[in-house]
């Protein structure tokens, strides 16, 4: 990827980049919609990734080409306030970063940036925080900041989403995407940004299962779950769900506003236990947890679709008590992540070839995966 990205800079630009930054993507081991209520996720990176390659200039202009579309390219001055473009959305990650970094003291004078990456779209892998951390990187680098704090980074990549994506998400996939260790999942408490790396037992494997139906979070109902959160913990007295270690009894909380409480305070239980389970290699403890994620994702969450649930089945019937399997990711397509015995890939990819197909009637993507480290400069 980095001799393509230098190729596609230089072709862009006529000149080679001056530095290049790389972010991962990543899929979530269990810990759905708890981000944004202060609570527990367990995701880990993946080689999936994203690549920015980046030279400064000094006219205050941003120009951007993207090689994953189609060499798309869009421009922005530093000299006027930053707003979202209507024209070309997938820079608003890229804007909003720019935004964030310059609200944050850094002093940019401009930049030539490329993009490429290898992450599917639609399935659910965080591309998007991805390339908020990679372009965040490099054009931290540019103004002088090598070392650019990780967390500092998640942050402002969040803060890009909520202004200028429109989507109201937690901390977890740009924090992971910045601060993963490799060979490890990451237990982060999203109230205090504390990241415990989780190792992976030996010998076990991620896979991954794009389900072939793109999903998209802006498209309200994200945000709208977020906000049933927030009416139900205004209801309970709490800053958070994650104040709540037992669901009390609903007291007059309209049904759906608490079936969405009672997924988040489960699911809350769930990740922390999942980390234990993991801890001592105990994976017919964490099939059994990731069962009941996806059992409440679906019944009192409402984001999967019936033929994720097939999906998800399929998987957990072949894998059995060596492992589990869920929906990952916000909801309403995207993939399924599945943890068994590296042994066991090969049976488990033949059941998902034989019994699963796309919408569009075609064989599902399948990617087995280790976990991988976080955003760093190239």
């Amino acid at each position: 990827m980095i001799d393509a990205l230098t190729a596609l800079f230089r072709q862009s630009f006529g000149a080679a980049p001056e530095l290049a930054a790389r972010a991962p993507g990543r899929v979530n081991l269990i810990g759905e919609h708890t981000d944004y209520n202060d609570g527990f996720v367990l995701p880990c990176a993946i080689s999936r990734q994203t690549m920015v390659a980046a030279r400064r200039r000094d006219d205050r202009q941003v120009r951007i080409v993207a090689g994953d579309l189609g060499g798309a390219t869009t421009a922005f001055s530093l000299a006027h306030p930053i707003e979202p473009s209507g024209d070309a959305p997938w820079s608003n990650y890229v804007r909003g970063v720019a935004d964030g970094l310059i609200d944050a003291g850094l002093d940019l004078s401009g930049a030539d940036l490329a993009i490429i990456g290898d992450m599917p779209q639609g399935a659910g892998l965080s591309s998007s925080a991805a390339l908020e951390n990679a372009a965040g990187l490099a054009l931290a680098a540019l103004a002088g900041e090598w070392g650019f704090d990780r967390t500092r980074l998640a942050l402002i990549g969040q803060r890009a989403e909520h202004r200028f994506a429109g989507c109201q998400c937690g901390i977890m996939d740009q924090l992971v995407s910045a601060r993963a260790v490799a060979g490890a999942a990451l237990l982060i408490d999203c109230r205090s940004m504390k990241c415990t790396a989780v190792p992976l037992p030996d010998g076990l494997a991620v896979m991954i299962v794009h389900s072939g139906i793109e999903r998209g979070l802006v498209d309200g109902e994200y945000n709208l779950r977020r906000q049933q959160c927030e009416a139900a913990a205004r209801h309970f007295g709490v800053a958070a769900l994650r104040d709540l270690s037992v669901l009390p009894e609903p007291g007059g909380l309209d049904p759906v506003a608490y079936a969405r409480a009672r997924h988040v305070v489960g699911e809350n239980a769930r990740t922390v236990a999942a980390a234990e389970a993991l801890r001592a290699g105990d994976l017919a403890r964490l099939g059994e947890l990731m069962a009941q994620s996806h059992a409440a994702m679906r019944d009192d969450f409402a984001i999967t679709l019936p033929p994720i649930d097939d999906l998800v089945a399929l998987l957990q019937d072949t894998i059995g008590s060596h492992g589990g399997a869920r929906m990952t990711g916000g909801g309403f397509g995207g993939a399924v992540v599945a943890l068994l015995p590296a042994e066991e890939v090969e049976r488990a990819r033949a059941a998902v070839l034989a019994g699963y197909r796309t919408p569009a009637g075609r064989a599902p993507l399948i990617m087995v995966e280790a976990p991988a480290a976080g955003a760093n400069l190239i």
